[in-house]
């Protein structure tokens, strides 16, 4: 028995009489819920639209997923960092398959796209300094090791802000940068040879109060975790971590049933159901939402008050899409790339290298293509039939390999702001500070009646498994220690939903 388990699950049995839960998702955040409450003694059910579990983890198998490449099209990094969800990976028994997530700048071979067009990382640094330099204003000097410094960070931020957001940082963000970095000595930092560059993470680890002092300090953190030697990734694919859970549980899972309609009554929650063409309602004692706000601002809502309708009308969520491809080899080994991933710009933006783990005869995945936010409504507007064309033909500026004939086998896409069952990758708060994105957390966590909620919006780890592990744990402890008496619940009234539902 496992005797160091994540927070809120080192209880057995509940205090509280069992209760019927009804579980709506069958993502990390969900299914972790369900683990934790049956764990309490409690009766679970789950609702899934899908016809799979995993919510936004998705591992796609090339050439037959036994024995070909995988990429994964969903979430595919585990910062060492996030407690909770390396604990789980140990109590489902996935410990063993725990490997290093290679991510950007992480290989000096891969590229970086520079003013000079694209230079390899690590002969990139004396076009950086420069670039940055005719960005500040006239009449001030600042240390050449303050410029590297701030030159990386700005890269960074370029590499990984997406679109509007990026471009509105550009105006006053590298004085902002040399202010914060006066009077740091950053030099214990530098990395490289002759074109020296800075280890962010390391910078970012014994300086914490850095990003605190900035007005980005959620980007920031972002940055140092997505930057990080840190990460981590399943082999096998980030999938087994639902298809794990979902294993284990006692409660049956019912997939392909859409909710509709989610509506709080005083001794329960009547959910509409839609399976096929039919649709159905159904009386639950206690319900956990874990979808995300922008599938359930789509549902005929009623009972939730004005306050918890605007949290889940106004949640921000931004796209992403992520485009691979199956090559008959991994040529960029070849070219001195062993792994991590390249900043390639244009409509590509991010491009990663996975590891070949499975047969090499059977090929290799290659992550074409990673953008988030507007840069993923981007390239969403290139018609299909043209998106892999243009990502390829973009591609091959830096990998002209694509364009021989039988390299690229197939091609698999995932736009997660055009998925149903998502509506959006993740929820954001870059922009908020600290104390207002606290305030949005709690809101969107807060049960009304017996209705509760969970997923990555409800956390303090928004776009992160472990903000999906905590937001359920701390649902299903909310449930448990729910009190099963029948009280009327406070008149707040109702507004009606976009296009006349109620």
């Amino acid at each position: 028995m496992h005797t160091n388990l994540p927070a809120g699950t080192r209880r057995w049995r509940s205090q509280q009489q069992p209760k019927r839960v009804t579980i709506i998702g069958a993502g990390v955040a969900g299914l972790v819920a369900a683990h934790e409450l049956e764990r309490l003694g409690h009766s679970v059910e789950v609702i899934e639209s899908r016809l799979w579990v995993g919510g936004r983890l998705r591992t796609h198998g090339f050439a037959g997923r036994a024995r070909g490449p995988l990429v994964e099209l969903g979430a595919m990094r585990i910062p060492a960092s996030h407690h909770r969800t390396m604990q789980w990976i140990d109590l489902l028994g996935l410990s063993d398959r725990v490997r290093q997530f290679r991510t950007l700048f992480s290989d000096d071979a891969s590229f970086l796209e520079t003013p000079a067009g694209h230079l390899r990382v690590r002969d990139a640094s004396p076009v950086l300094v420069e670039e940055f330099r005719r960005g500040l204003p006239d009449g001030r000097t600042y240390r050449e090791e303050s410029l590297l410094c701030a030159a990386w960070l700005a890269a960074s931020v370029n590499a990984v802000a997406p679109g509007t957001f990026r471009r509105s940082l550009h105006a006053d963000l590298n004085v902002e940068l040399l202010e914060l970095l006066d009077g740091i000595d950053v030099r214990p930092f530098l990395v490289g040879g002759v074109h020296e560059r800075v280890d962010l993470n390391r910078f970012f680890a014994n300086n914490p109060g850095f990003a605190a002092r900035s007005r980005l300090q959620h980007f920031f953190d972002d940055i140092t975790t997505e930057t990080s030697s840190a990460l981590f990734r399943l082999e096998g694919g980030m999938d087994q971590i639902a298809l794990r859970l979902a294993e284990r549980l006692r409660g049956r899972i019912h997939r392909g049933r859409k909710v509709v309609g989610l509506h709080v009554r005083t001794d329960g929650v009547l959910v509409e159901m839609q399976r096929g063409l039919a649709t159905a309602a159904s009386h639950c004692d206690y319900v956990l939402c874990s979808s995300p706000f922008s599938v359930v601002r789509r549902m005929r809502l009623t009972g939730l008050g004005d306050d918890k309708l605007a949290a889940v009308h106004d949640m921000q969520y931004w796209p992403a899409t992520k485009i691979a491809v199956h090559c008959q080899e991994a040529f960029w080994e070849r070219d001195g790339i062993s792994g991590g991933g390249s900043f390639t710009g244009g409509l590509v933006r991010q491009t990663y290298y996975p590891p070949v783990e499975s047969d090499p005869r059977l090929g290799a995945a290659l992550l074409a293509s990673y953008t988030i936010g507007p840069d993923a409504d981007a390239l969403a507007k290139v018609p299909a039939e043209k998106r892999t064309r243009v990502v390829l033909d973009e591609l091959s500026a830096i990998h002209p390999e694509l364009a021989r004939p039988g390299m690229v086998l197939d091609v698999v896409t995932q736009t997660w702001g055009e998925d149903p069952a998502s509506r959006g990758a993740a929820a954001v708060r870059w922009s908020k500070d600290v104390a207002t994105a606290e305030e949005e957390r709690a809101l969107a966590a807060r049960p009304r009646g017996r209705l509760f909620f969970a997923g990555e919006h409800c956390s303090s780890y928004p776009a992160w498994i472990e903000g999906a592990i905590e937001s359920g744990l701390a649902a299903a402890q909310e449930i448990d220690a729910c009190l099963p008496v029948d009280r009327p619940l406070v008149a707040s009234g109702y507004r009606r939903m976009p296009g006349g539902a109620a």
